[in-house]
């Protein structure tokens, strides 16, 4: 049920960005879905691709911080108050939520949201009950 996302650490600099994802496309990796979070001085980019392993071989061997991460990517209706459904299972059962992205496939189908909890085992048991799907990687990759 869990996803492998890879995270990589920047200097918040011109360019780093591009680095990244030209590294990646000489690799042939495809990128599914990202997140960029910031301060001052560096970021965190956080990817999910098709290949994680060779993602993070790749990287680490031209010099980046890169490290893979469990985190879970569930099904969320995309109509209001589909992502509020989620987050107050979450707040019920008092699991935190790290850092969570999103994106839309089709419009008005289903959105994915890709989430870092504090205890990643007790929200898939948690959301496994309430019936709220949860993908697997593979699933994911090939969106």
């Amino acid at each position: 049920m869990k996803v492998e996302q890879i995270s990589i650490f920047l200097e918040n600099k011109s360019g780093r960005v591009a680095e990244v994802t030209n590294v990646l496309a000489e690799a042939g990796i495809n990128i599914r879905a990202l997140a960029l979070a910031d301060t001052a001085d560096f970021g965190i980019l956080r990817l999910i691709v098709n290949d994680t392993d060779k993602a993070n071989r790749v990287l680490k061997d031209r010099g980046f911080t890169a490290a893979k991460t469990d985190v879970l990517a569930i099904e969320v209706p995309d109509k209001p108050g589909g992502l509020a459904g989620i987050m107050n299972i979450m707040k019920d059962e008092g699991i935190n939520v790290e850092y969570m992205y999103a994106f839309v496939e089709k419009s008005g189908v289903n959105a994915l949201i890709i989430c870092r909890f504090d205890n990643l085992e007790k929200a898939v048991e948690v959301l496994q009950k309430r019936g709220v799907r949860i993908l697997k990687g593979e699933e994911v990759s090939a969106l």
